[in-house]
């Protein structure tokens, strides 16, 4: 018998077409009746499914398929149990009842819709768009700066975002964050003055606490506001989305920020640099504070708010030296003393980093979080002593489970890329 159950066994005919109108392909003409029977077959029992394969007698249906309730959320087929009467068909695979919703009521046994027609065991579902006149939402690119730079490597920094946001379609939205010791978020869409948003970098921020000192609460208002103060709004809208006046608060069009980065944040004169640079002071034989965990938490919990969903990108560019890569709370990787030397690949390999651990927990539910809002971290980085974030940095996980691109340089002004 297990001759009979293998392809080209035995007296078992050949179908005209083998892969039949599902596009399925078998390992056996008839399926075995125990386990002992399977286990005597030569050819294991598999098949192969080409879900892609056109077939001149595929049914088209001009609307969204109906599913079985969650987790299972099984498509109706013909292999499904309908109770016409009660107008309720059981799922094959979870055996759960759903109800038709409205639009089927008119369902018989005479007047059944064509997924449950026995011969149309795959079908291909056209659903209309819902809305063919609305435009794409536009990309969004996030900066996240790293201000604990010399001055000659701050300006590089700011000539390479000047190019790279004259590059940007002129619908892409653009916002900033800068970091040192505190994190701010820049309101570039408050033209009358210079409007910042400063976070405390020493201590770990969660996703809520970020959107209520924004403002994108879900609960509306921030403690002490007055719901329907311009400025707070009332939660999202229906689709998920905060008001449009909230995003373009922190979030500009191209073509509307780039006067503003060039004139307010990125002008070429020195005074402007020496107050974008970091201001905190760094004591004598100590590292400089950063805090870019918080930095990239303000900027995931913001576009988590505002863009969830929609294609989004952080670009971090951050100085990563023997000299100034401390970082604040969990996600540091050496401690502020100079005296203390940065880990080494050999130190982890021995488990000899102390901070290694916290920091890959730390960045590991960063990039959970940002993988559920669809978003990516690019990591650009200028290192003279680091020469392997895909081995030593705990924020290789936004490579591996993102496919982000990390670009590594010696310097800012020196482009090379290791690694994507």
């Amino acid at each position: 018998m297990a001759e009979d159950l293998a392809v080209g066994g035995g007296g078992a005919a050949a179908a005209p077409d083998p892969d039949g109108p599902d596009g399925v392909r078998m390992t056996w003409n008839s399926w075995p009746r125990s386990k002992v029977e399977a286990s005597k077959c030569v050819v294991p029992v598999a098949a192969s499914v080409a879900p892609i394969r056109s077939s001149p007698s595929l049914v088209v249906l001009p609307y969204s398929p109906l599913r079985c309730k969650p987790p299972c959320a099984a498509v109706l087929n013909p292999f499904a149990r309908v109770d016409f009467a009660a107008k309720i068909w059981i799922c094959p695979f979870c055996f759960s009842r759903n109800h038709f919703p409205p639009h089927y009521a008119g369902i018989s046994e005479a007047n059944v819709p064509g997924e449950l027609y026995p011969q149309c065991t795959t079908v291909e579902y056209a659903p209309p768009p819902l809305d063919a006149a609305a435009p794409p939402p536009p990309p969004v690119f996030l900066f996240v700066l790293d201000t604990c730079l010399i001055e000659e490597e701050l300006g590089f920094v700011k000539s390479a975002m000047r190019r790279a946001i004259g590059l940007l379609p002129d619908q892409a939205l653009v916002g900033l964050i800068t970091f040192g010791t505190q994190v701010h978020l820049h309101e570039l869409g408050f033209a009358d003055m210079s409007k910042i948003y400063v976070f405390r970098g020493t201590k770990e921020i969660s996703k809520e606490q970020i959107l209520d000192q924004l403002g994108l609460s879900a609960l509306g208002v921030r403690h002490g506001a007055v719901a329907g103060v311009p400025g707070y709004p009332k939660g999202p809208q229906a689709n998920g989305f905060h008001p449009s006046t909230s995003v373009n608060r922190f979030l500009l069009p191209t073509s509307d920020c780039e006067y503003t980065l060039n004139s307010v944040r990125f002008s070429m004169s020195l005074r402007i640099l020496v107050q974008l640079m970091d201001q905190w002071p760094v004591e004598a034989g100590n590292r400089p504070l950063r805090c870019t965990g918080v930095a990239l938490s303000v900027a995931a919990g913001l576009l988590g708010a505002c863009n969830a969903g929609t294609g989004a990108r952080i670009i971090a560019l951050q100085l990563i030296s023997l000299l100034s890569n401390y970082c604040i709370c969990d996600w540091q990787i050496v401690s502020k003393d100079l005296s203390e030397p940065v880990r080494s690949h050999k130190d982890l390999d021995k488990d000899a980093a102390p901070h290694f651990h916290k920091a890959v927990k730390f960045y590991d539910n960063l990039a959970k979080q940002l993988v559920n809002q669809g978003h990516v971290l690019d990591l650009f980085a200028s290192a003279l002593d680091q020469v392997s974030v895909a081995v030593g940095c705990p924020s290789r996980t936004f490579i591996i489970i993102q496919s982000a691109v990390y670009m590594h340089y010696r310097r800012f002004v020196t482009v090379r890329l290791m690694t994507k």
